[in-house]
């Protein structure tokens, strides 16, 4: 098994050799490309990764998020928020409200779906993942207040997303199971869930710093950090906490009060993060089955239409209201639609709730309709979104590399 394993490794990677060398020549993000390689090696088609398979490379792409959280993490130094600080959250506070008002009210009214499903949906569809435009940032090598913004919008918006998840998910369970609904428990608990996650990554951090304060050596700065960052997975999964926002506060901590340390941190995570990332993306599309287009139809399409109305127009809203740059107020909605990671880890939650007992089968219903819609919906905005992100960035001029033709 062990042999089988590697050689699924060894396919993955050297198809993802060749489609790196062809989003070169044709002038595209390479997150896209690795994502159409995905979709290609799974069911869809050549049906080399199985979901059996998938579900043995499950930690790969969380480990790749950990790296991407850091990476976020590192971006956020003291100056640049304390510069961008207001439309920063006027940002995150409007799309990521946005995005839930216009597909619930879209769904609801419109497509006339049922409430529930709507309200799911829309709590969902407020979460951004950080995967692919930090990917594009990275392999364009973009700086200026626009690439600033939309770090620490990224990062930030994991924190709103999990508020308006945990208040639609208990609405909802009790519209279902008769049962009376208790605001301030619902608000506490998010409260509670989000501060766990930052005290566990500025402990750590300050722990890391400790350790290594006078340390000059990059093998045992590697070690430790990888440590760091495994030990943040794994407290955070046994918590039950976001590791997005622990790996991210641990990120910003250090950079914020070790920026020696922090840079030389950064550079051994850059060094080995291409490999999980690259993986993270192909194993992501691999997930997308193209028949899901049939029972999902309009649905999927609505959703899509209206989640992109309410980011973009949303983002567009705060960065006007919190008086951003120009440029920011123009481009920034545009890199806001991926959403595999965080809004699939929140369809998985509600395939997980609402497949139980107490639910029936209208709760199976509602989770079925849900992970469907994102797992078809996923793999648009993983497509879209990159070209979107590469458009706005060159647009806004803070791309520092001559491959973007």
């Amino acid at each position: 098994m062990e042999g089988q394993i590697f050689l699924y490794l060894a396919a993955i990677f050297a198809a993802a050799y060749a489609t790196k060398l062809l989003t070169g020549k044709f002038k595209i993000p390479e997150v896209t490309g690795f994502v159409i390689l995905g979709v290609l090696l799974g069911v869809s088609a050549v049906d080399l990764l199985t979901p059996e398979m998938l579900d043995k490379f499950s930690s790969v792409s969380t480990i790749a998020l950990g790296m991407i959280a850091f990476t976020i993490g590192i971006e956020l130094k003291g100056d640049v928020i304390k510069k961008l600080g207001r439309s920063i959250f006027a940002i995150v506070l409007c799309e990521s409200l946005g995005a839930f008002l216009v597909v619930f009210l879209g769904l609801n009214y419109l497509y006339h779906a049922d409430t529930n499903t709507a309200l799911l949906l829309g709590a969902v569809a407020s979460a951004t993942a950080p995967a692919a435009t930090v990917a594009v940032i990275r392999q364009y090598k973009t700086k200026g207040p626009l690439t600033s913004t939309i770090l620490a919008v990224v990062g930030l918006d994991d924190a709103a997303a999990l508020i308006i998840y945990v208040f639609v998910e208990g609405f909802v369970s009790s519209r279902i199971l008769g049962t009376s609904i208790s605001v301030p428990a619902m608000l506490f608990g998010a409260l509670i869930a989000i501060l766990e996650a930052f005290a566990l990554g500025i402990v750590a951090a300050i722990i890391y710093g400790l350790i290594l304060k006078k340390v000059k050596n990059n093998e045992q700065i590697m070690l430790l950090l990888v440590a760091a960052l495994m030990g943040l997975l794994g407290i955070s999964e046994f918590l039950g906490v976001s590791e997005l926002l622990a790996i991210m506060a641990f990120g910003a901590v250090l950079v914020n009060t070790s920026p020696v340390l922090s840079k030389k941190s950064e550079s051994i995570v850059g060094s080995f993060s291409p490999i999980f990332i690259t993986a993270f993306f192909i194993l992501g599309g691999a997930h997308l089955d193209i028949s899901l287009i049939k029972q999902i139809g309009i649905l999927g399409i609505c959703y899509f239409i209206a989640r992109s109305i309410g980011k973009v127009g949303g983002a567009s809203i705060g960065a006007k209201i919190g008086k951003a740059p120009k440029v920011v107020q123009t481009f920034v909605g545009m890199s806001l639609l991926p959403q595999v990671g965080v809004a699939l880890a929140l369809a998985l939650a509600i395939n997980k709730e609402f497949t139980m007992p107490q639910y029936g089968s209208e709760g199976i219903t509602l989770a079925r309709i849900v992970i469907n819609v994102l797992l078809f919906t996923t793999i648009i905005t993983e497509i879209v979104g990159p070209l979107l992100t590469k458009f706005a960035l060159k647009k806004a001029g803070e791309v520092h590399t001559t491959d973007i033709d």
